[in-house]
């Protein structure tokens, strides 16, 4: 790893894949921890001896005391959780001064895109997404329109009314659905003025930061959020997030996609899923219900119970080509101790053909049937297992499969949640 200066953390599934644990275990090897997507909406935890802490916004490096933390200006910020997350670490025992920077380009979330949020997410009815209602598409939507606010607006009253005043201005028709009007511009513009005020220690030109300090040698480690297949653009859309979880770390930090030069996937055991859309691999009954409770699949921000679903290697393969993964982190192995039997998805029966494609027309996505291989599973607890050799045979064959068919080196193995619990291969 120590060759590595600029690595990416992304995982390779519908998300929850643990990237914190990993973010965390690396973040020793690394100067600089960076989200470059997403919002409070992409929540992570880490479990520091038997302890375990949650954040949304800031990245998990921040739990490192010697390291900096930036998020990105790709990154949408709501001012509230932010603030909320710095008295949650201080109060933790967590310093973020001088290591906490927030880009002066990341646009705001406000009161108002919430609603929205809300406000679309009813009316699509059974065809919604199941968005987690933070924000986070209509913050993006106005970032498009070139009517968002941005940190560095929040620090000057005159510029933030009128950004305000542009930005409802063309909600005119939709304010009264969502509980606002026009006469609340002054109350929005001193109540997010004083979040500024807060929140100005630590804005930063982030872009300028994070040059300066690979030209120095220093080294970066990106946080993705979410997952591969939340991808607005190569995802299940439209049963994805708002950003590019992929390739938005170029565009969302400033850092030039040459500089990357190691991609990590994350990949977890079995395959989980919040909200809506297809799921080829998706399982019920009592091994669902087994996997969901012995791996706490509900969300971090949400707290909904997880769909669980065996591992999909059509989804995986895809995921490592569009990622250009170089290694790939292997996590919660340790859930499915005690089951009897393994599964993982080879290949769709699709009209009765054999595809090992991810169809872009959702409906006919999810008419693909999944086509099973089997393996054997094991009954012991491997939660103290220190080398890949101490592991049960069935587990080894397990992984070593998954590496021969992904063509890509396994190269850590996390058997608990916490950073003691993972095992480095290879």
């Amino acid at each position: 790893m120590t060759n590595k200066q600029c690595m990416l953390i992304i995982g390779s599934q519908y998300g929850d894949e643990g990237k914190g644990k990993f973010t965390d275990i690396l973040a020793d090897e690394y100067d600089y921890i960076v989200r470059f997507q997403g919002g409070d909406n992409a929540g992570h935890s880490i479990v520091i001896d038997g302890v375990k802490y949650k954040l949304r916004l800031i990245p998990s490096g921040i739990f490192k005391s010697s390291k900096k933390t930036v998020i990105g200006h790709g990154v949408v910020v709501n001012p509230k959780t932010l603030i909320r997350e710095i008295k949650y670490l201080k109060e933790n025992g967590f310093d973020v001064k001088n290591r906490l920077f927030v880009s002066n380009r990341a646009h705001i979330i406000t009161d108002y895109h919430i609603a929205i949020d809300k406000y679309y997410e009813d009316l699509k009815g059974a065809d919604k997404v199941g968005t987690t209602l933070c924000g986070i598409g209509p913050c993006y939507s106005d970032k498009i329109q070139r009517v968002g606010i941005r940190t560095s607006d929040l620090l000057d009253k005159n510029e933030l009314k009128n950004k305000i005043i542009l930005s409802l201005r063309t909600k005119r028709d939709l304010l009264p659905h969502i509980g606002f009007s026009m006469a609340d511009v002054q109350r929005l513009v001193n109540e997010y003025y004083a979040l500024g005020q807060q929140i100005k220690p630590y804005i930063s030109n982030t872009i300028d930061l994070l040059n300066k300090a690979y030209h120095d040698g220093k080294k970066i480690l990106f946080e993705g959020a979410q997952g591969t297949f939340l991808d607005i653009d190569m995802g299940t859309y439209p049963y994805v997030t708002s950003s590019s979880t992929v390739a938005g770390v170029s565009s969302g930090s400033g850092i030039s996609v040459t500089k990357i030069n190691s991609v990590l996937s994350i990949v977890k055991a079995y395959t989980s899923r919040v909200g809506e859309g297809p799921f080829i691999a998706e399982i019920f009954g009592k091994t669902a219900d087994y996997i969901r409770e012995r791996g706490g699949e509900y969300g971090t921000v949400t707290k909904r119970p997880r769909r669980i679903g065996w591992l999909d290697l059509v989804m995986l393969k895809y995921a490592v080509n569009v990622v250009g993964t170089t290694e790939i982190a292997l996590t919660l192995l340790d859930v499915l101790s005690g089951l009897k039997e393994i599964k993982v998805c080879i290949a769709y029966k699709y009209k009765n053909k054999t595809i090992s494609e991810i169809l872009p027309n959702n409906k006919e996505y999810a008419k693909c049937k999944p086509i099973y291989k089997t393996f054997k599973g094991w009954t012991e607890d491997i939660t103290t297992i220190k080398t890949f050799q101490q592991l049960p045979k069935n587990a080894q064959i397990y992984i070593d499969f998954l590496s021969k068919e992904l063509d890509v080196p396994i190269t850590y193995i996390s058997v608990g949640n916490d950073r003691i619990r993972t095992i480095r291969k290879g």
